[in-house]
């Protein structure tokens, strides 16, 4: 990845929208989780298309072990997943991580990226 396309990174994690201050309700996170993410990213700690969702919170994107899918974009964007981060590349992926292998054009509900984030959490 090269300087250009990091300080885009950086400029688009700037400008998207900053989580909701209220906590996302699990049990609905996890229908969205259902309906939106588990085609391509389990909860079992297995990869799928994607790399699996446990542990996600506190990890260094593009870090998961046995998991060879992520793009160089996402291996260099810096990223630590927090509440925060995880929000901003939920609403658009592209434009958090240009590059990103990622096949989703974004959640546009607030409460429910709270609330699918709510539920990743839970997943240790």
């Amino acid at each position: 990845m090269n300087a250009r396309t990091l300080l885009m990174s950086a400029l688009a994690l700037q400008s998207l929208p900053a989580a909701p201050a209220l906590a996302g309700d699990t049990a609905v996170g996890k229908r969205v989780y259902e309906e939106e993410c588990m085609e391509c990213h389990s909860i079992n700690g297995r990869n799928k298309k994607g790399p699996t969702l446990v542990g996600a919170l506190g990890r260094k994107a593009g870090t998961v072990k046995d998991y060879e899918g992520n793009s160089d974009a996402m291996k260099a964007s810096n990223i630590v997943w927090n509440e925060d981060a995880l929000n901003k590349y939920l609403a658009a992926p592209k434009k958090l991580v240009p590059g990103t292998k990622m096949k989703y054009d974004g959640l546009a509900d607030a409460k429910s990226r709270m609330d699918v984030i709510a539920f990743i959490s839970t997943l240790k």
